[in-house]
């Protein structure tokens, strides 16, 4: 185990430490420096065993779970500007999916349906009869999706900037379906510029092809991507099912999936509620952090 610790005060120059790569939920990984003081908190990276495969997380804070899920070609770090916060309240869980990070990366046949079976043996080897899930992109479609097939383990929903719906791989232009597999560094920039408000997410754009050249996840990230083509387990017709609290985030500028798409989750999904967040794009865990956060401890504090 190996544990670290880091401040909020470290989100202050979080886009100068950036190393960004991208994913159908398009992400960055944050590297905040340790810090010490009253802010500071610990978290521990662990590995647990499921289905034969090991599978990494961290985990922060005390009290009641709270998963978070990345999206693909992403890691547990893309949650770290929001970790500080949601861990002073809740027990705060980040793994890295089968396939990504430093988790395991067998050679499967990548779908929505894998992820989440492995969700389901993460949450039952650590014994965690039930939680809330925040997921982003296609986080968040992994999310949806237990809940739909296991919603007794399921307390409260957090959908940010949701993929899932068969019409987005209908609405995405082929530029960007190609540049999905990051084979360029054309490919980061056309990307970053969909995923980010602010160019200074995606600005070095060297170090950013250089860190997906050692991610290890090209394999996971192509079966997955054949697989939302043929529109294996999309969530079209099934979110009226979810009768689970949840709460609808979306940066208003992301221009990779469209608010038209969260204002669909939110009119599907019964009594769910719906937060934009402006000047802001695809991932507002990392762009924006404070909004993000306060929209979720307002969403945990509602217990209606």
């Amino acid at each position: 185990m190996r544990w670290r610790t880091w401040s909020e005060d470290c989100l202050v120059d979080r886009m100068l430490t950036l190393r960004f790569a991208f994913s159908i939920g398009l992400f960055a990984t944050v590297v905040c420096p340790s810090l010490q003081g009253k802010e500071a908190i610990s978290k521990a990276d662990k590995f647990v065993t499921v289905y034969g495969a090991r599978i990494h997380y961290v985990e922060a804070g005390r009290g009641v779970p709270l998963i978070l899920i990345h999206g693909l070609a992403d890691d547990t770090t893309i949650w770290d500007p929001v970790i500080p916060r949601l861990a002073a309240r809740f027990r705060v869980i980040a793994l890295d999916q089968i396939g990504f990070g430093r988790s395991d990366k067998p050679l499967l046949n990548y779908r929505i349906s894998t992820f989440v079976d492995f969700l389901h043996g993460f949450m039952s080897e650590l014994k965690i009869e039930r939680a809330s899930l925040i997921g982003n992109s296609l986080g968040s479609w992994v999310a949806a999706a237990y809940a739909l097939e296991h919603p007794e383990r399921i307390e409260r929903l957090v959908l940010s900037d949701a993929a899932g719906y068969a019409a987005l791989v209908k609405t995405m232009d082929a530029r960007a379906m190609s540049a999905l597999r990051l084979a360029s560094r054309e490919d980061i920039r056309y990307l970053g510029a969909l995923t980010f408000r602010d160019a200074r997410f995606y600005r070095d754009i060297d170090a950013i092809f250089k860190q997906r050249m050692t991610a290890g996840d090209n394999y996971t990230v192509g079966q997955f991507l054949e697989s939302m083509v043929r529109g294996d387990d999309v969530l079209d017709n099934r979110l009226r099912m979810i009768n689970r609290p949840t709460l609808v985030i979306w940066g208003r500028d992301d221009k990779l999936i469209p608010l038209s798409f969260g204002e669909r989750f939110h009119q599907e999904i019964a009594n769910s509620q719906l937060q934009i967040i402006d000047n802001c794009g695809h991932m507002p865990q990392l762009e924006c952090p404070t909004e993000f956060s306060a929209a979720v401890l307002q969403f945990f504090g509602d217990t209606r």
